[in-house]
């Protein structure tokens, strides 16, 4: 019997990719958007169930599990990919911002599990596979807020894999790079507006610029959708899976030297001198 995933934000991006490569495997896929659209996705309608999911609203996430649980009769997976992104410089970003970007990225995610754990205590088991971000690994300028929503939803990942390995439930951290393919930094460009001051315009130029030469390549969408079909699948204790050359980079020059150096390096590239 196929097994059944459910999937956040998959109107676009790793959340389209992520639920076409489950359907070539033959799993029964949970769609779900804000406004949901068929039309997105070729599959047999015995394998593919199309929902609406604001993980903003309690009551939508219930009713997107009630839904699939109807539909097909278990939720063994359960992709938390629904994200916004925000750049900006802290001292122009209001509250009002900051909420947003963690009502989203970070309480959507706990609202989500807190919602789908008893389901999979029942069936006996499962797998939640949150997605965060690269600038996990390595941080870079500009992006305090959405790093800091995305470092919240690691520590919380890794704390709740403990929680629930009794109840055979593992949780899982898919962490991709910049996919420059995907909508992500578009959706994102509303909420830039007012919060780069002129103090700061020659500054975040020159790092928007080398974000744009970055020295590796940047992340695809398959890549990420590869990245989550291994976590939903792999049988061992690992929580964290990057995707993209981007990542690994990061994450080597991370973890291969000291803190001392690596901040250097860090300087070097985005420090006054060179942004």
């Amino acid at each position: 019997m196929p097994k059944t995933i459910l999937i956040t934000g998959t109107s676009s991006g790793y959340g389209k990719a992520t639920a076409e490569l489950f359907l070539e495997h033959g799993w029964n896929v949970v769609a779900t958007m804000r406004r949901p659209d068929p039309t997105l996705f070729r599959a047999k309608p015995e394998q593919l169930k199309v929902l609406p999911l604001d993980v903003t609203r309690e009551q939508s996430i219930a009713d997107a599990i009630d839904s699939a649980v109807d539909a097909f009769g278990a939720i063994d997976v359960w992709v938390n990919n629904a994200g916004i992104g925000l750049a900006s410089i802290v001292e122009a970003t209001p509250d009002s911002t900051v909420r947003d970007v963690f009502e989203t990225n970070t309480f959507g995610v706990v609202s989500a599990c807190r919602a789908i754990i008893p389901q999979m205590r029942r069936q006996g088991g499962g797998v939640i596979v949150n997605v965060t971000s690269s600038v996990t690994v390595g941080v870079m300028p500009l992006v305090a807020v959405y790093a800091a929503s995305k470092f919240a939803v690691e520590g919380f990942t890794e704390s709740l894999s403990y929680e629930l390995a009794e109840f055979n439930i593992r949780a899982r951290l898919v962490e991709p790079g910049y996919a420059p393919t995907t909508r992500f930094s578009a959706n994102g460009g509303p909420r830039m507006q007012g919060l780069i001051p002129d103090d700061y315009a020659g500054f975040a130029q020159a790092c928007f610029s080398r974000f744009a030469n970055y020295p590796t390549a940047f992340c695809t969408e398959a890549e990420v959708a590869d990245a989550v079909y291994a976590a939903a699948t792999d049988e061992g204790f690992r929580i964290r899976y990057p995707a993209g050359a981007d990542t690994k980079l990061l994450a080597d020059l991370r973890w291969s030297t000291s803190e001392e150096h690596y901040q250097r390096e860090m300087h070097e590239m985005f420090g006054p001198e060179r942004c």
